[in-house]
């Protein structure tokens, strides 16, 4: 099969692409390299730098391709409130111009890989039959990208499909970004002497998935009959943990005596957002394997090795607003 990736020299984006040439597939993808790292690109993987709203430029790689799978995104849910338009253009937008060049293409299958912050501040644990009712431009724009894949792909004919990951984490992951990856975040910091930051009390819930446990069901996603026109959820539905918990967990995993850092809660950020996984188990054979504290020891490492590093602030803040967290305005991450 050929298989047409965007982000692919991301997080995600990039162990798909492994997973697809280790299965002898042909791989080609497209990356802004906005919240991508060089050393993620994978060799015999065909990557042209360029940004999905530049649909002439990556047209010739994905047409024909068998399966579409769009990872590329501006996952900053939290910045999203102050920075819209980047947020809308980098993941509704994108969206639009990687349909329309893939339907003109005739590829077979598109996977959107969609967000938890579709739900909003529904009652937990969220399920796939809830309505969207998202509570910030990060989650409107995911929501918006769902309906317009929805919409082309019926429209033209083709087959699409819909992931829902919980909060992606492992090798790999942007450790020096400082707007997302709450736990690259937290342990970059660690590193090197700081205390892990929290804002407001620690309370706020989440389940996270490591990212070996998602590549079988999106590659399922891109490949099973059951799949097609269908949400799924994927990620352990298990009870989750609070913020205050994981920081106490990579503390002591990291063998740190520091204590976390309180700042005030950022804005219209969500409490509980804990998913439902039934239906990715029942028609997709998901089955998670990885403990929280593996995959910590995991990412660890994987940090660990490479260094601790600066975090850096490359994204401009559009709206400032007395509001805003202190850690981004005065750099204090």
């Amino acid at each position: 099969m050929k298989i047409f990736i965007t982000g692919i020299a991301g997080f995600l984006g990039s162990h798909l692409a492994e997973h697809y040439l280790d299965r002898g597939h042909l791989v080609a993808g497209v990356d802004n390299m906005l919240g991508a790292d060089p050393a993620n690109l994978v060799p015999g993987a065909v990557t042209l730098t360029a940004d999905c709203n530049q649909p002439d430029a990556y047209r010739h790689l994905i047409a024909g391709s068998d399966i579409v799978y769009h990872c590329a995104a501006a996952p900053y849910e939290g910045l999203s409130v102050n920075s819209p338009r980047l947020v809308w253009e980098h993941t509704l937008m994108s969206t639009v111009s990687v349909l329309s060049a893939g339907l003109a293409g005739g590829i077979g299958r598109f996977v959107l890989c969609s967000s938890m912050a579709r739900y909003g501040a529904q009652p937990h644990p969220f399920k796939e039959t809830m309505p969207p009712a998202p509570v910030d431009p990060y989650g409107t724009a995911k929501h918006a990208a769902e309906l317009a894949a929805r919409n082309l792909c019926e429209l033209h004919r083709v087959d699409w499909t819909i992931a829902v990951p919980h909060n992606i984490y492992g090798p790999r992951q942007r450790y020096v970004d400082p707007y997302r990856n709450v736990i690259s975040i937290m342990i970059n910091r660690i590193l090197q002497g700081k205390p892990p930051v929290i804002y407001g009390d620690g309370s706020q819930r989440r389940c996270f998935s490591y990212i070996d446990d998602v590549i079988g069901p999106l590659t399922n996603l891109g490949e099973l009959p059951a799949a097609v026109g269908e949400v799924f959820n994927v990620g352990p539905d298990d009870e989750g943990v609070t913020i205050s918990e994981l920081a106490e967990l990579l503390l002591g995993q990291l063998g740190s005596p520091l204590r976390p850092v309180h700042f005030a809660g950022r804005p219209h950020e969500v409490q509980e957002a804990t998913c439902s996984a039934a239906k990715a188990r029942r028609l997709l054979g998901y089955e998670p394997k990885w403990t929280l504290e593996q995959g910590l020891a995991e990412l660890i490492e994987w940090i660990r090795s490479r260094g601790p590093r600066p975090f850096e602030y490359h994204l401009p803040i559009e709206i400032p607003t007395p509001d805003m967290p202190a850690t981004w305005t005065q750099r204090l991450i």
